[in-house]
């Protein structure tokens, strides 16, 4: 058995616009914004750093160099070893004589270095030479002549230390997670008054009223006219609840009465046996009707137990199956039970095969041919209920679950309030399954219901006198 409700077009298409929540869309556009603009700016200041940087690191050595050469150059030589030991205790400059066998390596570790050894060659002249390692021992060398002598400067390390990519890693790190948790704390500070506006009226649809009222002392003003219209939008709803649910109960208690007299007084006034068959039926009719308007307004109660789907079905087509005008077929696994409300159920059934009996006949005939199926698919229940009829248009299987709408054949008959459908649909709901109807003009129309599946029982429980029971109590609400 085929049924729409098993996973078609329509249910892809609501899982495709599955996505992410408003909290998580608005942390990644933050963290985005926050992430980029620190990067941004990390590379900015990188590169306006690191050419000031370059030529003040630059400076300081050529004077250095310069000092120390001028130094060494105005004094004889005992002071000039005396110079040379007190540069080297002092302040960290050591100066050796370069031997033509001195093994070096190129100061060239980075964009920075290589930035600093063209302004030192610039400064000091062509002959000067930076190395960071001679004879195996690292450091910031410089090479300079006096005169015919050739010596190295070795400086301390410590004068000129460089940022590295570790340490720019750390930073940016330390930076992204600062962000990403203020961006986190921003964005559930701003989400947390529609997450309680979404939860209110998540309750307010199921009919909890009063359950949860917003905050009317709301420091932000939007937010506070917002939490203060809903709360008297579900005021008034309650109120109209409320309402509906008196009206309703006086049209049943002041209906009926005068009701019960008419069809008394028809009984023993009326002599044509004829006319006071059709004043008894226009009076049943009537009486059916007020049933389904309390139908449609009964409140959303049901009580889920395990309910055997085939003693239901029998229940609701007892009452049919001898008539001329009906011919049902059912095709039920005799264990197959479901999770849902008894009497709900039974009124489900009932209706579905009520307005089958009166508006699918086949064409040509004054006989409705019903098929009831039902399979188990996974941990549901798929019922289909289909007559042979004439069917109705496509355009039109939206509307026939409204309350009041009426199709075109059952706009020709009296017999009903447009009512039968909406209770359908209404009391599916309310067990947690889902309802669906298709059509194929001239062949007829089918209803689709899943209901959630219950373990297998017995046959011949109770649940099979319960059923006819419920079924006897609810005969005149077709």
């Amino acid at each position: 058995m085929s049924s729409p409700l098993e996973g078609g077009p329509q249910n892809r298409s609501r899982k495709s616009r599955l996505g992410l929540s408003l909290f998580w869309r608005t942390f990644f556009l933050l963290a985005l914004l926050l992430v980029g603009s620190t990067v941004a700016w990390l590379q900015t200041f990188r590169q306006l750093e690191y050419e000031p940087r370059a030529i003040q690191t630059a400076h300081q050595i050529a004077s250095l160099v310069n000092l120390t050469r001028a130094a060494l150059v105005y004094s004889d030589a005992i002071t000039r070893l005396s110079l040379i030991k007190t540069l080297a205790e002092q302040e960290g400059v050591r100066i050796v004589p370069r031997e033509p066998e001195d093994r070096y390596a190129p100061y060239t570790g980075g964009e920075l270095d290589a930035r600093v050894t063209d302004e030192l060659m610039a400064r000091l002249g062509a002959g000067t030479t930076v190395a960071s390692v001679v004879n195996d021992e690292p450091g910031l060398w410089i090479g300079f002549a006096i005169e015919s002598d050739n010596y190295w400067l070795l400086l301390d390390p410590a004068r000129f230390t460089r940022v590295g990519g570790r340490t720019w890693l750390v930073w940016l790190v330390t930076a992204m997670a600062l962000s990403l948790t203020g961006a986190a704390l921003i964005t559930s500070f701003i989400n947390r008054p529609l997450s309680q506006l979404s939860r209110a009226a998540r309750q307010v649809r199921e009919g909890e009223y009063a359950a949860h009222r917003l905050d009317e002392g709301a420091r932000t003003t939007e937010i506070r006219a917002v939490n203060i219209g809903f709360n008297r939008m579900a005021d008034q709803l309650a109120k109209i609840e409320q309402d509906r649910a008196v009206m309703l109960a006086g049209i049943s208690h002041d209906l009926r009465t005068p009701l019960a007299r008419l069809r008394l007084e028809t009984e023993m006034s009326v002599a044509d046996e004829d006319a006071r068959a059709h004043m008894a039926a226009d009076i049943a009719q009537l009486d059916a009707i007020i049933d389904k308007f309390l139908d449609y307004a009964r409140p959303d109660h049901v009580e889920f137990k395990p309910v055997l789907l085939r003693d239901v079905v029998d229940a609701c087509t007892y009452a049919v199956q001898d008539h001329e005008d009906v011919r049902i077929t059912s095709e039920i696994q005799p264990d197959l039970r479901v999770m849902a409300d008894e009497v709900e159920l039974i009124r489900v059934i009932s209706n579905l095969v009520e307005n089958a009996r009166r508006y699918g006949k086949t064409p040509g005939t004054d006989v409705a041919r019903i098929n009831i199926q039902a399979q188990a698919h996974n941990d549901a229940v798929l019922i289909k209920v289909r007559d042979h009829g004439a069917g109705v248009p496509p355009a039109m299987l939206s509307q026939l679950t409204k309350p009041f709408f009426r199709g075109d054949q059952a706009r020709t008959s009296a017999a009903g309030a447009g009512l039968g459908l909406s209770i359908v649909a209404k009391n599916i709901e309310r067990m947690g399954g889902t309802f669906a109807l298709t059509s194929t003009p001239g062949r007829g129309l089918a209803a689709h219901i899943r209901l959630p599946r219950a373990a297998s029982i017995r046959p011949g429980s109770a649940t099979n006198g319960s059923a006819k029971g419920a079924a006897s109590r609810t005969a005149g609400a077709k």
